[in-house]
């Protein structure tokens, strides 16, 4: 009796502790964010790298199992480390011509554009003084909004966008990437099984069983959003370039490639990216270009919404479309970019996890 007692109390005092470290996190949440993200800015080139080995895993298997078919002996033998090669000559083959057409495109609008920026505020100044005096436009909170607009530095523009884009521009970072990205691609055998080893040393059969099944299951889920939303961006990001050069759309290329990296963040990000797109569309070319733009775009989305997105990722994730836009939410507000892109896989094995335990207590009840 006396030792059911001992139990219950340490239970309790166990409980009791896990509430005041929980709280103590969420109350110096701000402190713990810059420390975890101080973490993964010192992890970023290997975590970019794992990333990379994701996107890349599934037509690098593909290959592996088409060479793995050879009648060749070193081609069957060796069919990994070829596949690995295969995709990175591939890839580079990709980034030239994306360097020579893509890229100097993208780049030349840019600068276009914060270089002209000055003048599309004016004319948008210009329009705004014109409306009539009673208009419902015309009020004290849009008013500031335009007083806001004229005290824009092109030179914070161009320092914010250096900001963004540091990363990129790091080439010891790249090369580690791209270093950590072809040793995970090509020893993930060997990785994995090491991984599974370690658990099975550490833990109990039961609970390895557990933490290994979570861990392909998060894998899969993880993986088939990471390569299905690149692919389906990369998709909508050259149709909707297409549809916006056919009408004449300035920027088109730029406008394009936005919209195509926004639709990676599911819901969102789309919105975002067309409501940005069709302000410069409207500055730049008028009421009726930028109602058709919004048009041809929203029907690109809905081709992509129920044709593209569901056979590429194919409703991976299981999840509805609410608590999808909750989790990116979520995700959003306390890491920003990362977390409204990772929000969704991360809800999916939240999800599997309560369900589990669920469905545990109800069989054992």
């Amino acid at each position: 009796m006396k030792e059911n007692s001992w139990k219950k109390w340490l239970y309790w005092f166990s409980f009791g502790v896990a509430i005041i470290i929980v709280f103590n996190i969420f109350n110096n949440f701000d402190n713990l964010k810059q420390i975890i993200g101080n973490f993964f800015q010192i992890l970023s080139p290997f975590l970019a790298g794992i990333l990379i080995a994701y996107i890349l895993y599934l037509p690098s298997r593909k290959i592996e199992k088409t060479l793995g078919k050879s009648k060749v002996k070193f081609i069957k033998t060796k069919a990994r480390p070829i596949s690995v090669i295969i995709i990175y000559l591939l890839i580079l083959v990709i980034l030239i011509v994306a360097m020579k057409f893509l890229i100097p495109k993208v780049y030349d609008s840019i600068i276009e554009l914060i270089n002209n920026s000055q003048g599309y505020i004016t004319d948008i100044i210009n329009k705004f003084s014109a409306l009539p005096e009673d208009s419902f436009l015309k009020k004290d909170f849009l008013e500031q909004a335009i007083e806001k607009l004229k005290e824009i530095d092109i030179m914070q523009i161009l320092n914010y966008i250096s900001g963004i884009f540091s990363f990129a521009t790091s080439l010891l970072n790249i090369f580690v990437a791209i270093v950590v990205s072809i040793y995970v691609l090509a020893a993930r055998g060997k990785l994995v099984r090491a991984l599974k080893k370690f658990i099975i040393a550490v833990f109990k059969p039961k609970t390895a069983e557990l933490i290994i099944k979570y861990f392909n299951n998060s894998n899969e889920y993880f993986f088939k959003f990471l390569s299905s939303q690149v692919l389906d961006g990369i998709v909508i990001g050259i149709l909707t370039s297409i549809a916006m050069s056919l009408l004449g759309v300035k920027y088109s290329v730029l406008l394009g490639f936005f919209i195509g990296l926004f639709n990676l963040i599911p819901y969102f990000g789309a919105i975002f990216a067309v409501a940005i797109s069709a302000i410069i569309t409207l500055v730049t070319g008028g009421l009726a270009q930028a109602i058709w733009m919004l048009v041809i775009v929203i029907i690109l989305q809905q081709i992509d919404a129920n044709i593209i997105n569901p056979k590429i990722v194919g409703g991976s994730l299981k999840l509805s479309p609410l608590l999808v836009i909750f989790a990116v939410a979520v995700g959003g507000a306390y890491f920003g970019i990362l977390g409204m892109f990772l929000g969704a896989p991360v809800a999916a094995v939240i999800k599997l996890l309560v369900t589990d335990f669920v469905n545990y207590r109800l069989e054992n009840k």
